[in-house]
């Protein structure tokens, strides 16, 4: 599975917006802050505005801004936000050619590769859904301390 480089661009934008409570800040200079191509980095701030990640700010002291607790910010709302809800396997069902198909069979749920599939899916989803922008955050905090005041400075110390 390959997900959208968008994703990891999502995600540390939500952790570094976590630090900074009540604050909105630029696409223009989220993308900044890792040397992110602006256009692209707002189109997946735009798509976690959508899923309701995000608030967009208009105005002087307008951007983005978290929409919700980090807490309730899951990896997995961000990768849905930013590649959609569809599973990551498909089954396309190729048993029905095989000789011997039964024509009204579900092979949705006979197939075992089918199954085994899902399950991984299911798995991954679970553990993405099981970590929040808050749990990162905090994790980044314990291998870098100074990592949230780092950013607020950096965002406050920008000229307009």
């Amino acid at each position: 599975m390959k997900m959208n480089e968008g994703v990891e661009w999502a995600m540390h934008s939500c952790v570094n917006l976590s630090w900074m409570p009540g604050a909105a800040v630029t696409a223009k200079r989220l993308a900044a802050f890792y040397e992110l191509p602006t256009a692209y980095l707002n189109k997946q701030l735009q798509a976690l505005a959508r899923a309701g990640i995000l608030t967009s700010v208009s105005g002087p002291k307008g951007g983005f801004q978290l929409a919700r607790d980090p807490r309730n910010i899951s990896l997995l709302d961000i990768v849905v936000a930013i590649d959609g809800p569809d599973e990551a396997f498909r089954c396309t069902e190729i048993l029905h050619a095989g000789p011997g198909a039964d024509p009204k069979a579900d092979y949705t749920k006979a197939c075992l590769i089918s199954q085994a599939m899902r399950s991984a899916e299911l798995s991954y989803r679970r553990e993405l859904a099981g970590q929040s922008i808050a749990d990162i955050a905090e994790r980044v905090v314990n291998q870098a301390p100074d990592a949230p005041e780092n950013t607020r400075n950096h965002f406050a110390n920008l000229k307009a």
